[in-house]
């Protein structure tokens, strides 16, 4: 009996010993404070990301409760990025004429459903022209809904460009009329009748430390390099673009990767993160897949144009937060920082339909370092090198001295 209670003991510390061992696997670790529920949500803060994997595999939340047993504690990562609702609405398309340059055609809507965003589809390709969209509700008083509004689209070995969107305040009209300034009648192939509803994104705004701007006449390019105060989750990009005048411009936003120091200097290894058009038509910025980064390349591709004069760069990430379960009293940290992480695989990730939705915050304490265990480090016999040469000498001497005597006898 008391050898198996032995054995169990030895269990006990060995398993102990391998969940203080998972703790000392990561660099840094954040006490979580103000634990009161079951569910928590938090914050992560912009400093954590310079020590983190890009894929944020490398976190965990540890507990140590009081018989200092380790807990890990599951999460998910959540994204505020934006969330568009699309409800598309039938229709049917109607009393299409076209005379002395103005184009007419009507829609009706036999439900009772409500529309705000509107897409055309043409068969010409180039095309500049300026619309008008009406409401009714009996086919025959007609209420202004937008006027002089610009669409637009063209096709050629440098550009393809379209830009037929056409958002307005939601209605429950019976019937839409669009009007067409044109010089040939539009051959409108295809439209959309949609219910949108967006949840925007909840962005952080962060500090540019350097902007460099360089035109060059031979490439015909635009280079903006900006620089960040630290590494960050990037997601978004605006370019303030002081020129009045309409202009379409392709653009490419790269992110520094990593860097090699040759025999000719420095080479910057830049990866692309998304191909753009910086147009006048849409001026709201642009969204990418989030990636941790400091330095960011935007090339403008200006042609035979004159450079744009561009004000200033936004750079923006999407918040990033936890949403932990948390099973038992513990003092509980958030540990980030580790080479080769795996992706943790939780339960919870299944069930998400069963997480509460409004979720207190937890603080979080200054960061610390995780202590490891050294390796002992074995010291070798002669620390000196004088005594080893001192022995190699004796050693020499007491040979000699034996061969000597044995070729005497």
């Amino acid at each position: 009996m008391k050898l198996k209670m032995n054995r169990s003991l030895y269990l006990l510390l060995f398993v102990s010993s391998l969940c203080f061992g998972q703790m000392e696997e990561y660099n840094y670790k954040m006490e979580l404070d103000g634990i009161t529920d079951a569910w928590h949500k938090i914050e992560l803060p912009n400093s954590i990301f310079e020590d983190v994997n890009n894929s944020l595999n490398d976190i965990r939340i540890f507990g140590i409760n009081a018989s200092n047993d380790t807990i890990e504690t599951p999460y998910l990562i959540k994204r505020k990025t934006q969330k568009t609702a699309k409800q598309t609405v039938t229709f049917k398309k109607l009393n299409e004429s076209y005379s002395q340059g103005d184009y007419y055609v009507t829609f009706e809507v036999p439900t009772d459903a409500a529309v705000n965003f509107m897409e055309l589809y043409f068969k010409q390709q180039n095309f500049d022209w300026r619309l008008q969209l009406e409401g009714s509700a009996d086919n025959k008083e007609w209420f202004e809904m937008v006027d002089d509004y610009r669409i637009l689209s063209f096709k050629n070995i440098n550009s393809n460009y379209r830009f037929t969107k056409v958002s307005f305040p939601s209605s429950k009209y019976g019937y839409y009329r669009l009007k067409i300034k044109a010089s040939e009648k539009p051959k409108l192939v295809n439209a959309k009748l949609d219910l949108q509803e967006i949840t925007p994104a909840d962005y952080t705004r962060f500090s540019v430390k350097d902007t460099r701007f360089e035109s060059n006449r031979t490439t015909k390019q635009t280079s903006i390099e900006v620089t960040l105060n630290t590494p960050v989750p990037v997601s978004f990009l605006a370019v303030d673009v002081q020129n009045s005048f309409d202009y379409y411009r392709p653009m490419t936003i790269k992110y520094l990767k990593d860097s090699v120091e040759t025999e000719q200097g420095w080479h910057y290894n830049y990866q692309t993160l998304s191909k753009n058009t910086l147009s006048s038509m849409e001026n709201e910025g642009f969204s990418f897949d989030s990636t941790i980064l400091q330095k960011l390349k935007i090339v403008i591709e200006n042609y035979d144009n004159e450079p744009l004069a561009i004000n200033s760069v936004e750079v923006k990430g999407y918040v990033h937060e936890l949403v932990a379960r948390f099973s038992e009293p513990a003092t509980y940290y958030l540990t980030y920082g580790k080479s080769n992480p795996t992706k943790p695989n939780y339960d919870i990730s299944r069930f998400e339909n069963s997480i509460p939705i409004n979720l207190s915050a937890l603080q979080l304490k200054t960061p610390i370092s995780i202590e490891k265990e050294m390796a002992e480090k074995t010291e070798p016999l002669f620390k000196n090198k004088l005594w080893l040469w001192i022995v190699m000498g004796l050693i020499i001497l007491v040979l000699g001295w034996f061969s000597i005597k044995m070729i005497k006898q």
